[in-house]
């Protein structure tokens, strides 16, 4: 086991002359960059929704979010949001347009399987994960919130 790990040093050692430099910089610029331009045209939807449907900035939050989850998709089937991601990195998967952008290409890479077995199986694979994450994480939110004002009080 010492000799294998011995080994495994030895290589890496040897092999990260060889190895490109990453532009982390660069690259948090690029993120930081695109992720607010996502963020700018989400809040454009929303001042659109909250001017022209007189919704109230809490009602407004849902049909946002929705068209962003749909821009994401169409521009995931166009092969234009693949790009973008390639450029900008985790300034194009953090926002909900990354996780919009995730669901569509499982469904666009498994759609000759058919719509069940295919798209519908292959899609919520992804899905299924998130949506188990945030529903525990807003329980223990919700209990962590009662149980500090029940202490309060």
């Amino acid at each position: 086991m010492e000799d294998q790990k011995k080994k495994q040093k030895q290589y890496l050692k040897k092999i990260k002359p060889l190895q490109p430099k990453r532009p982390i910089f660069k690259n948090g610029i690029k993120a930081y960059v695109i992720g607010g331009i996502i963020c700018a045209i989400g809040q454009g939807i929303s001042n659109f929704y909250l001017f022209t449907f007189d919704l109230t900035e809490r009602t407004v939050i849902s049909p946002t979010i929705a068209t962003l989850i749909l821009i994401a998709a169409l521009l995931t089937g166009f092969g234009v949001y693949d790009r973008l991601g390639q450029f900008a990195g985790a300034g194009a998967l953090v926002p909900v347009t990354g996780f919009s952008n995730a669901m569509t290409s499982a469904a666009l890479e498994h759609k000759s399987e058919g719509l069940v077995f295919g798209i519908g199986s292959n899609m919520f694979k992804i899905a299924g994960a998130v949506i188990v994450f945030g529903v525990v994480s807003a329980y223990l939110v919700g209990l962590t919130r009662l149980l500090v004002q029940t202490l309060i009080n």
